[in-house]
């Protein structure tokens, strides 16, 4: 099983202002969807309240130890539970979905990266520190950035595309 993490992130490393999304990309909704349907997310709690649902074509885990889930969504403790979980339920491709410290825990884990990047200093109080301008050492870009173009979104972004330079399984 391949765990990625997806997420869109400002320059200055912004994912969420006030437990929202600060910004309208449909393009990257859309682009989301596609990549996510049919596969399990892994979502903190406060990621999954931004919802309040499961996403239809998904299962989800979230990482919480008081979260009071709806039906149909698989509440775990730890991170280790959920990548534990996420391997009898995924056989192909398991989503890290937000929120900060979920991608910050989970990185380790980590082989591929889809990452939407945000043009401009985005104000925000969630922040993803290790994607503040790039992305760490040993991460190398797949292909060319695709821009992510609709008429609706609120700002320009670039899909970024990178895995793990390194061959091997993460430790699970």
């Amino acid at each position: 099983m391949k765990i990625s993490l997806i997420v869109a992130v400002a320059e200055n490393g912004v994912i969420g202002r006030n437990g929202r999304i600060p910004w309208r990309l449909p393009a990257d909704m859309r682009r989301f969807k596609s990549l996510t349907m049919g596969h399990t997310l892994v979502v903190g709690k406060r990621t999954f309240a931004e919802t309040g649902k499961p996403l239809p074509g998904r299962k989800t885990i979230v990482v919480s130890s008081t979260a009071d889930l709806p039906a149909g969504v698989h509440r775990v403790a730890t991170l280790d539970d959920a990548l534990a979980l996420a391997l009898r339920l995924e056989q192909d491709e398991l989503f890290i979905a937000g929120g900060s410290r979920i991608y910050t825990e989970a990185l380790p884990h980590v082989q591929r990266m889809y990452v939407t990047r945000v043009s401009g200093q985005v104000s925000g109080d969630t922040v993803v520190p290790f994607l503040v301008g790039g992305v760490p050492e040993g991460w190398v870009e797949v292909g060319e950035p695709e821009p992510l173009d609709d008429p609706g979104n609120s700002q320009p972004a670039t899909l970024h595309v990178y895995e793990r330079a390194v061959a091997g399984e993460p430790d699970v």
